[in-house]
């Protein structure tokens, strides 16, 4: 499939999109053969959804945006510093974890003796 390949996702994960609504009807069409054809658009809007996906957008926020037909430009900033605050607070939680983690290697724990054992 020409799409698939130039937006680098498997034919599946494009039936899937259609299945759930990530594609909407507005970008496919039924040729006579009742073969879909996508309009030359779902290309940008595939690579947008690729671009959610990678920041850390859910599937279900992208469908929740895409069901919104249309967002104010408040909305989308409120989105985008609402995932902001997300990453920043699990950014917070690896950084405590890491810093437990060295805590744990500065008291020499020796498990030679069994676990957490000195």
């Amino acid at each position: 499939m020409k799409v698939a390949r130039s937006i680098d996702l498997p034919i599946s994960t494009i039936r899937y999109y259609e299945q759930i609504g990530i594609i909407t009807d507005e970008y496919v069409v039924r040729d006579q053969n009742n073969y879909r054809v996508y309009t030359s658009d779902i290309i940008h809007h595939l690579n947008v959804v690729k671009h959610c996906l990678a920041v850390g957008f859910s599937i279900r926020e992208i469908q929740s945006m895409i069901s919104k037909n249309g967002i104010s430009k408040d909305e989308h900033v409120n989105l985008i510093q609402k995932k902001i605050a997300e990453i920043e607070a699990a950014q917070q939680k690896l950084n405590e974890s890491k810093q437990k983690l060295y805590d744990i290697l500065s008291s020499n724990i020796i498990c030679e003796k069994g676990f957490g054992k000195y």
